[in-house]
């Protein structure tokens, strides 16, 4: 009778692999490729504000008020918004994953992280895509140009 001796069985080795997503390996991408839009975006948007026309001292209600009337601009930080967002809550709760020892606690933990991401990104959205550029009863002096045609 022969018996065959098997090896013990590393702890670093792979187990059987599990069929479906890797939503960890796809958090792993969106977090690099979310990044470097998120770098071009928040650099296009301080170049804009901040060095063309007047710069610094151009920018109050007025300024906001009109970048916010046209659509490139409104699409630019409603996706600059959702985002840093969504790349922020990533990060949170891979820090969770990381160092909440329990499972409840990063249970509750991660569920926190995302009502507060997807609060803060219908809101968000909501503020850009309702925006008043010429509310009621404002001062003419800092409503953009546009408003006093009205």
């Amino acid at each position: 009778m022969t018996s065959t001796i098997e090896a013990p069985r590393s702890p670093y080795s792979r187990g059987p692999r599990s069929r479906g997503v890797n939503w960890e390996k796809w958090g792993w991408i969106y977090m690099r490729v979310s990044g470097v839009v998120l770098v071009v975006l928040i650099f296009g948007h301080l170049f804009v504000n901040l060095m063309v026309g007047e710069g610094v001292s151009a920018l109050n209600f007025a300024f906001v008020a009109g970048k916010l009337t046209t659509p490139f601009w409104m699409v630019w930080d409603v996706l600059m918004l959702w985002l840093a967002l969504i790349h922020g809550g990533n990060g949170m709760r891979t820090l969770v994953n990381d160092y909440a020892t329990q499972r409840l606690t990063r249970g509750i933990l991660k569920s926190a992280i995302l009502a507060a991401v997807v609060i803060l990104i219908v809101l968000g959205t909501l503020v850009v895509f309702t925006f008043d550029p010429c509310p009621a009863g404002s001062p003419a002096d800092l409503l953009p140009s546009f408003c006093s045609a009205i």
